[in-house]
């Protein structure tokens, strides 16, 4: 069982926004945005930290958060309404007690949806609202036989309207409704508990119109 306080106290990010133009002229199913992050100039941020870095490597796009209870995460520096977010995470170094996950309708660092797995097998769906981050429907983190631990693991995360729906590896793991922030960045993040030095990857990163 995790619980998770202080989430997002202390984080990088890249915050830049575009209009939502692309999102008036993409028919549903269609991809909005697509990274397989080969290009290491297709404009996600790299920064070398006391606490984590951030940036492109073996044609992907890899997290190092070295601090305990610390998060990083990096935006898209595009603009969404309603959205349908994959990609491939995989751990590649330290503690299974993690999170790693998605984040859609990023309007700020106090206001955004976040929808997290660890790789010992446990997901949340939670927001960050007027700085105070929370989970959503569920009081601490939970447990699922569908995340492979240790390894690569398919994320989905759905922000449709009101609703809100992780999946992974192909099955909703959870759903929950929350109508406070109705657009946004879309990006991906990582952070440790009580222990840091986990590293992680993200491939194929989508923004579907759903």
């Amino acid at each position: 069982m995790k619980i998770i306080c202080g989430l997002f106290l202390v984080s990088f990010l890249t915050a830049c926004q575009s209009s939502l133009v692309a999102d008036l002229v993409t028919q549903s199913g269609q991809a909005l945005y697509h990274d397989d992050f080969s290009d290491p100039s297709s404009g996600w941020r790299q920064t070398v930290g006391e606490n984590g870095t951030l940036g492109y490597a073996d044609g992907a796009y890899q997290m190092l958060v070295k601090s305990a209870g610390y998060d990083l995460w990096a935006l898209s520096g595009q603009a969404y309404e309603d959205v349908q977010i994959e990609v491939d995470a995989t751990r590649l170094t330290g503690p299974l007690n993690n999170r790693l996950g998605l984040i859609c309708r990023f309007q700020d660092i106090g206001n955004f949806y976040f929808f997290i797995i660890s790789s010992d097998g446990y997901y949340a769906i939670g927001n960050k609202s007027n700085g105070t981050g929370s989970l959503l429907g569920q009081e601490t983190m939970a447990y699922s036989s569908f995340i492979h631990q240790g390894n690569t693991n398919h994320l989905r995360f759905d922000c449709i309207g009101n609703s809100l729906t992780g999946s992974v590896n192909g099955q909703v793991i959870a759903i929950t409704n929350d109508a406070a922030i109705s657009s946004g960045d879309a990006g991906l993040i990582t952070g440790t508990f009580d222990e840091g030095g986990v590293q992680v990857s993200f491939d194929n990163f989508v923004v579907i119109k759903p």
